[in-house]
């Protein structure tokens, strides 16, 4: 991964690998951000037991992050824009971990509702930030791959510890879960502030490598951003770049969603499957997941160095996954539940493909309008955060099944790729007047 880059480097000092660390940052950062929204998933069955709560309402609950996430979207892409990566990284994730904290203090719905839409405000500006932060200290040739790196915590943070948290739960109580996981994260932001610097100000990062960076595309947002207006917001979203990917990820994120809220009820109530009983195979679809973001990644690289091309690169791994995501509704015609794991881990293998949608923007997005266009794109794309709870829980509420709603989401990948083919256009980057 840095050989290239390594030798791109003007003069004759060995280039610094600094980059690496800093995936390494936003990599765990990524995954306790995942990790705190999706906690209630695992704490969902107790918790409904103990404040007697109906699938419509805790549909509305699940639904209450994205309320305030996807509308602080554009204001966390100015406050980054104004404060910079590591201050605005480090209030985010300190907020986001204390408002996970307070949810275990919460006795009724409307404590739950306040807290996750806490949470939804406080964890906005990370995935702007992570957009940043690869423009910055990447080249284009290795966005992608680094992208699947810090992506897989999205899915490490509450696939592979399942088990573990469902035995926390079973253990000491729903409330506890969300004890520990908001105290890591405090501790965590301390850590990122004491740690992160941008390459400018980075002292271990030498010129050979801030060179090299430079020459494949990295160090993007230098210079002065243009101010925000609801102009500016317009103009982006008349881009065809822009609107296609964000069309095309609120479709792969319905599917995210639905694993980060309902996924884990569904295997519970649907299908009788005990997290703690049925042990590693409850993860099998985040790890397909995560196995999806890092192929995705190596294949989109590999593809942009074969063909020159990044329209291809990056947009094929991408249709591809969310024509993965589709194949989620056969798991309405099957009995077996291991096979119905086999097909959520396809599904989900195949969403973790479409995360690239994050790396394709940073190809794209103006150089000055970094910040506000990943507001502009986590707001449309994070409105599946809203719809997607609701929709499954009052499909559940009603019919007393997950039948419809696993069609709803499997027509989504369709969807998805649609945009991606017909809208999208060219992978290049954008100027705004």
């Amino acid at each position: 991964m840095t050989g290239t880059v390594a030798g791109a480097a003007t003069g004759t000092a060995r280039a610094t690998r600094v980059r690496m660390g800093v995936l390494v940052l936003i990599t765990l950062a990524t995954a306790l951000n995942y990790l705190d929204r999706s906690a209630m998933g695992v704490a969902k069955p107790e918790l409904v037991k103990d404040l007697h709560i109906s699938p419509e309402v805790m549909g509305l609950i699940f639904s209450a992050f994205s309320w305030t996430y996807a509308f602080a979207q554009i204001p966390g892409g100015i406050v980054l824009d104004k404060l910079g990566t590591r201050i605005t990284y480090a209030l985010s994730l300190g907020l986001w971990s204390l408002a996970t904290l307070t949810h275990g203090f919460m006795t009724n719905v409307a404590g739950l509702v306040s807290a996750r839409m806490a949470l939804g405000i406080a964890e906005a500006p990370c995935f702007p930030a992570n957009s940043r932060i690869l423009s910055t200290w990447f080249p284009q040739s290795e966005r992608a791959r680094a992208t699947g790196v810090y992506t897989v915590g999205e899915y490490v943070g509450l696939g592979l510890l399942i088990p573990l948290l469902g035995w926390i739960v079973a253990t000491w109580g729903w409330r506890s879960l969300y004890f520990i996981v908001g105290a890591l994260g405090i501790v965590f932001a301390l850590v990122w502030y004491r740690l992160y610097r941008d390459p400018e100000h980075s002292a271990r990062v030498n010129q050979a490598e801030l060179d090299a960076i430079a020459a494949g595309g990295g160090l993007a947002v230098a210079g002065a951003s243009i101010p925000f207006t609801w102009s500016n917001v317009g103009k982006l979203l008349r881009k065809r770049q822009i609107l296609g990917a964000s069309i095309g990820q609120f479709c792969s994120n319905s599917t995210l969603v639905f694993f980060l809220t309902w996924f884990p009820s569904y295997l519970a109530e649907d299908r009788g499957m005990s997290f703690i009983k049925s042990g590693f195979a409850v993860s099998l679809p985040y790890i397909a997941a995560s196995i999806g973001v890092m192929l995705g990644g190596v294949a989109s690289d590999w593809l942009i160095r074969r063909t020159g091309s990044p329209s291809i690169g990056r947009k094929l791994p991408i249709v591809a996954g969310l024509l993965l995501c589709a194949t989620m509704g056969a798991a309405n015609f099957v009995d077996s539940n291991a096979l119905v794991i086999v097909i959520m881990s396809i599904a989900f293998f195949g969403q973790g493909m479409a995360g690239l949608g994050w790396t394709l923007l940073s190809d794209v997005a103006p150089k000055s309008m970094i910040g506000l266009t990943g507001g502009v794109f986590n707001l449309c794309a994070n409105f599946a955060g809203i719809v997607t709870p609701l929709v499954v829980g009052f499909v559940v509420g009603g019919t007393g099944s997950f039948y419809g709603a696993l069609v709803y989401i499997g027509a989504l990948g369709i969807v998805g790729a649609a945009a991606y083919i017909f809208i999208l256009g060219p992978v290049e980057r954008v100027s705004i007047d």
